[in-house]
């Protein structure tokens, strides 16, 4: 079976390495980029993706890519706790939650590819037309050289919120709308704050910040920290993703959030780059499978980063794909028990994500006690608190007790 990927990002390469794990072999990954840089800033993987990249023998090759969070910390714009939680295996979970450098993960999934099924990785292939047929499709990929067909006898969509394959099948839909919120993403080396394994989100609705590390406090009490800061209203609907920004009108839009643990502003100037796009998703589909094709990853369901599951569900949706693919008795079949397992669930936690997810204790916060408070509880009960915690790591499929006893992926062979 001749399988192909369309996007090597986290989604594409984690897909051919779970269709190699599964038995697979002939599988192309086509990429518009005409190199892999291994662009962005930090991402948090989640103990169900990390599960997945365990059983795929990949656990310890990523865990050295970044640390592992240990608390999870809400605050409202004054630097006052509303909630805290472990994470990890903090939290009961046999996995832990990884923050990494998506670019670093991507050159190392990337790397796995090649160790485990060559050069399958075709750079500068833009996809532009589908032609589907009985036994399979004809994609068809702009290049520097000209347009080239690939026959295949699967076809996944795996590039991002942008996809081609996507906007093939959904002509009308248009660009990703715009949420009205602007984020600034960067990495910067600042002293450790609170244990130095803590992730924190501060703020509400109208403006909020995110820090967490991304390596262990150095022997100068100093760490690399990832950031994101956010405002509404700022920025630019149309604004490019990875545009790189000046930082002191965003150190301006903070400068009162020094919080004694944490100095903001200060985090903010010492940002090596800060890149600015506008946080916006993709309305769910009402299908994504069409003959041989397929749809996996921020293709399929891009959503807010609330929650930090983007990476994490695009591993899901990986896993879940190359293990039906392997198991059912056709491609067909195994194309509709994936969708069947993964759209409904993430049509869900999208819609999670737009109501902000666990963040929602942040804006009950600001509701409530816009000028602070003195004693959270009274300002909301721990019993609400708990209640949104839980909500959505049930419906982002982490919650530990589901998780542990999760039925295993992996599969031993593929025919």
């Amino acid at each position: 079976m001749r399988i192909a990927i369309v996007g090597a990002g986290i989604g594409g390469l984690a897909t051919a390495l779970s269709l190699e794990a599964a038995g697979f072999r002939d599988i192309e990954v086509f990429e518009r980029s005409d190199e892999l840089r291994g662009l962005g800033v930090g991402i948090n993987l989640l103990p169900h993706a990390v599960r997945e990249l365990t059983e795929l023998g990949l656990d310890a090759r990523v865990a050295e890519l970044g640390t592992a969070p240990a608390t999870l910390s809400y605050h409202n714009r004054f630097g006052q706790p509303i909630w805290s939680e472990p994470r990890g295996r903090e939290a009961g979970y046999r996995w832990p939650q990884l923050s990494v450098h998506r670019g670093r993960l991507q050159l190392a999934l990337a790397e796995a590819v090649r160790e485990r099924l060559g050069d399958r990785v075709r750079l500068g292939h833009r996809l532009v037309a589908v032609d589907d047929h009985g036994g399979g499709t004809t994609a068809t990929f702009r290049t520097d050289a000209g347009e080239v067909a690939e026959e295949a006898d699967v076809l996944i969509g795996a590039d991002g919120i942008h996809s081609a394959l996507r906007a093939l099948r959904y002509p009308e839909e248009g660009a990703p709308p715009w949420s009205g919120l602007t984020l600034w993403r960067g990495t910067a080396v600042v002293p450790a704050f609170l244990d130095g394994r803590t992730m924190i989100m501060a703020g509400d609705g109208e403006q909020k910040f995110v820090a967490y590390p991304l390596s262990a406090p150095g022997a100068d009490g100093r760490q690399r920290v990832n950031f994101i800061a956010e405002r509404h209203g700022a920025g630019a609907g149309d604004a490019d993703w990875n545009s790189a920004v000046d930082p002191a009108p965003i150190v301006e839009l903070f400068r009162d959030w020094r919080f004694g643990w944490l100095d903001v502003p200060a985090t903010i100037g010492a940002a090596e780059e800060i890149l600015e796009y506008p946080m916006v998703d993709r309305d769910p589909l009402p299908r994504w499978t069409f003959g041989r094709t397929t749809l996996l990853g921020d293709a399929a369901h891009a959503m807010y980063p609330n929650g930090s599951n983007g990476a994490s569900q695009a591993i899901l949706d990986a896993r879940t794909l190359a293990h039906r693919l392997a198991t059912e008795a056709t491609v067909e079949d195994a194309l509709q028990a994936y969708e069947e397992a993964r759209r409904p669930a993430t049509a869900a936690l999208l819609e999670l994500t737009r109501r902000t997810g666990p963040e929602r204790v942040m804006l009950l916060a600001r509701e409530r006690a816009p000028e602070g408070f003195d004693d959270i509880d009274t300002v909301i009960p721990r019993a609400e608190r708990e209640r949104i915690a839980a909500e959505y790591k049930l419906a982002a499929g982490f919650h530990p007790d589901s998780l542990n006893e999760w039925s295993s992926l992996t599969v031993r062979s593929a025919g």
